[in-house]
């Protein structure tokens, strides 16, 4: 006797079965892919991990992940900031750093040219410490005004004011 080369399909032998999953158990274990998605390109959705060769063939590492707009929060200025009053607090520490040097004629000339100046604290502080010279990337307006106003000055060298020179 030979072999038989041609196996009769479940359709024709399974006709009077509950649901017509003609012994396959779930409806979606007959789908065609595997037990998840199906055919094309179902499955390769933002948790396509059994589709997600196929993707990574398709259209590269590019296609999972976040893109787009983001929001304004992200987009703020990330440089290094300190308040005035942080500096008038913090005076000794910045001298044995280096960041900071006495001058001859009294007060301090402080290089923190990485750094925002932000102008929360006392104007009466910053007069005990003497005439402030301050070396800074930004100020704000008011730690300007208090500066100026105990006597001192604050140096900005923005990349803004190099470039209209």
């Amino acid at each position: 006797m030979g072999t038989r080369t041609h196996k009769r399909k479940k359709v024709s032998r399974m006709h009077g079965r509950k649901m017509g999953t003609h012994g396959s158990g779930a409806r979606k274990n007959k789908k065609g892919k595997g037990h998840h998605g199906g055919k094309g390109m179902s499955g390769t959705g933002k948790r396509a991990d059994q589709k997600k060769t196929l993707m990574l063939k398709l259209y590269g590492h590019d296609y999972f992940g976040k893109a787009g707009i983001t929001s304004r929060r992200t987009q703020r200025d990330k440089s290094d900031r300190i308040n005035l009053k942080d500096i008038y607090s913090n005076i000794d520490s910045l001298v044995k750093r280096g960041v900071a040097k006495v001058q001859k004629y009294g007060g301090y000339e402080i290089n923190l040219e990485s750094y925002v100046i932000l102008g929360d604290g006392n104007v009466e502080d910053l007069k005990k410490l003497g005439k402030l010279t301050i070396k800074a990337k930004k100020s704000s307006n008011s730690a300007m005004d208090k500066i100026k106003k105990a006597g001192g000055e604050i140096i900005v060298s923005s990349k803004e004011d190099s470039k209209s020179k």
